[in-house]
């Protein structure tokens, strides 16, 4: 079917109630009967997780399947921003003085909007990271620091496929999201965005119980004291995925990613620099 009929179609549908019904069904025990299938129909790299197919009782638990140690090894630069999730590069660059995206992006939303109001991103940068359903969908820090808080902010269900990020009016600033604040030494506030798409039944974090896709209800939560973390730590997770969104603040990196290409969780994807 055509991607800009999906679009046309699922406005017509309510995608929240869809995307709950589908977090039900893929927490199912009988949704493991369909994870051979999943894998093979997406050239999911079984090889690289921990144990069998079978061992998995749902086809949640097999989207956020753990992996062997040593698959993702964990860029040791001192400078390294890393990436945080196995994606294909959606879209990099500078924001513009005014929060929005360049031209050159192919879409445009606001960033202050993006991530709840923060402004400090005007005129800094940002990396639009797309998870696709063979990847391993669990999310993890891309840089050493302290986790400073998180920000739930509930939205829409959109798909985030290109067809439908060209149809939508800044749709990642309009999906449900949620967006963990990390505060560096000497690279400022890196903010985190977990965007939600159509089926994503929940997103979760490692730095709080907030279950999103539930009561509907934003939430911001100040972590008291500050949680350290390190590059690579895991961060949250999709329970069936969508798409990270990285927003620095002005002059603190220069991006090392070509548009399209896949990135692993681990690999170095920009040089940090010092905030002015």
């Amino acid at each position: 079917m055509n991607d800009a009929l999906i679009v046309t179609l699922l406005s017509m549908v309510p995608k929240r109630l869809g995307s709950k019904l589908q977090g039900v069904v893929g927490r199912a025990g009988l949704s493991r009967h369909i994870i051979r299938w999943y894998a093979g129909k997406y050239g999911v790299n079984t090889q690289e997780m921990v144990g069998e197919i079978e061992d998995y009782p749902s086809l949640q638990e097999f989207f956020v399947r753990p992996l062997k140690p040593g698959m993702r090894p964990i860029h040791d630069g001192a400078d390294s921003l890393v990436a945080p999730a196995d994606a294909r590069v959606y879209a990099y660059g500078d924001v513009k003085p005014d929060g929005h995206l360049p031209e050159s992006a192919g879409m445009d939303f606001d960033v202050t909007q993006l991530v709840g109001g923060d402004a400090r991103y005007k005129d800094g940068h940002f990396a639009i990271l797309y998870l696709s359903p063979k990847d391993y969908h669990r999310v993890h820090h891309a840089v050493d620091g302290q986790v400073a808080g998180y920000h739930y902010l509930p939205g829409h269900f959109w798909p985030v496929f290109e067809a439908a990020t060209k149809k939508v009016p800044g749709l990642f600033a309009v999906n449900e999201r949620l967006t963990l604040y990390i505060d560096t030494q000497s690279h400022g506030r890196v903010a985190m965005v977990l965007v939600a798409a159509y089926g994503v039944g929940r997103m979760t974090t490692e730095h709080g119980p907030v279950v999103t896709n539930t009561d509907g209800v934003e939430r911001k939560h100040d972590c008291t004291p500050p949680q350290p973390v390190q590059r690579g730590d895991e961060a949250g997770r999709f329970n069936l995925g969508s798409t990270v969104i990285l927003c620095m603040e002005k002059g603190t990196v220069d991006w090392e990613l070509v548009k399209d290409n896949d990135v692993k969780v681990g690999q170095r994807i920009g040089k940090l620099l010092p905030k002015a």
